[in-house]
């Protein structure tokens, strides 16, 4: 059910999604529709992206558009951008939720995992706000743009290093443009979620011992009381950007986790420190990662496996719900998919 609690309502609005075809940008979508708002979801695959609109559409409902795009390509971003806002009138609200998740020790997933989160979460999101903000500045309603971080980037995670360094680049790019868009009438909102049951673990990117990684990664991501059900996550990050936070932290755990590092981080590096000691250690061989749809339809052992279909059933099934089960292009050496 989506979570109003009298937000300032958006029907009519025109709203921009990236990262929409599945997933937690997905979930965003629906709720952004359900309240009345024009839709527009993009993404790099076109097939997922028919696929997210097929089930998005209702009789009677807002209109659903898609764009085909890679937020990495700055002259893409920026010719997209103008097409969806001539089209539409404009451009009320925009998520930035397009990324990369890459599991494993840094020494294991070498330099390029670095370098490919950065390209795709910050410079993602950075490309995202700079060919918006002008539109949003324009938007008689007051523009709203909401970047997706995570806890991730608030403290750094053991084996999510890439994620979380990128993480931390859109955490600042966020909170600065909310100062500097306040005087425009634009509001800028930092999403930080915890863990999520999105079945994002099916197109996550697997370094070092991969089978290893990707059990304790699915099995936390879909736990109970550690994780949080994606629709209601999606909920409360469309309300709060209806409101204008300039932050939303959601799960217990990630409010608890960010407030703790607030206030000891000596404490909590030490705990980050003996959580990586039980973690999987380093892989012999060159730096590379795999899908986690490879590792699972390829079998590949796994300590206690009914443990970890156990604790990830709700994820796994979030995974056929939320479009993350189709197609999964193959990845070279170092997680590019070669589809491009």
């Amino acid at each position: 059910m989506p979570y109003f609690a009298s937000a300032p309502p958006i029907a009519g609005l025109s709203a921009l999604v990236t990262g929409g075809s599945r997933g937690l940008g997905l979930l965003m979508a629906r709720q952004l529709l359900a309240r009345g708002a024009r839709v527009t979801i993009l993404a790099r695959d076109g097939q997922e992206l028919a696929e997210a609109a097929r089930s998005l559409r209702r009789p009677g409902g807002p209109p659903v558009a898609t764009a085909v795009c890679d937020v990495r390509d700055r002259a893409a971003v920026d010719g997209t951008v103008e097409e969806i806002a001539a089209r539409e009138g404009g451009l009320d609200i925009v998520i930035g939720n397009a990324g990369v998740i890459q599991v494993g020790p840094a020494a294991s997933l070498g330099h390029q995992a670095f370098h490919d989160a950065m390209a795709s979460i910050f410079d993602g999101a950075l490309n995202t706000s700079l060919a918006v903000l002008p539109h949003l500045r324009r938007s008689p309603a007051g523009g709203r743009l909401a970047l997706i971080g995570s806890v991730g980037g608030l403290l750094a995670v053991p084996h999510l290093l890439p994620y979380s360094c990128a993480k931390f680049a859109v955490a600042a790019l966020a909170e600065g443009l909310h100062a500097e868009e306040s005087g425009y009438g634009v509001s800028v909102t930092a999403v930080h979620p915890g863990l999520m049951r999105t079945g994002s673990h099916l197109h996550a990117q697997f370094g070092g011992d991969a089978a290893r990684e990707y059990a304790w990664f699915s099995a936390l991501a879909g736990t109970p009381v550690l994780s949080m059900n994606a629709e209601r996550a999606a909920g409360r990050i469309v309300s709060g950007v209806q409101r204008r936070r300039p932050r939303v932290v959601l799960t217990p755990a990630a409010r608890l986790a960010a407030t703790a590092h607030g206030l000891a981080p000596v404490t909590t590096t030490r705990l980050s420190s003996a959580l990586a000691r039980v973690l999987p250690r380093d892989a012999v061989g060159a730096p590379g990662v795999t899908e986690g749809a490879a590792v699972e339809s390829g079998g590949r052992t796994a300590p206690a496996p009914r443990l970890r279909k156990l604790l990830g059933a709700l994820n796994d099934r979030a995974a056929g719900r939320f479009n993350q089960c189709g197609r999964a292009a193959p990845l070279g050496p170092h997680g590019r998919r070669n589809d491009g």
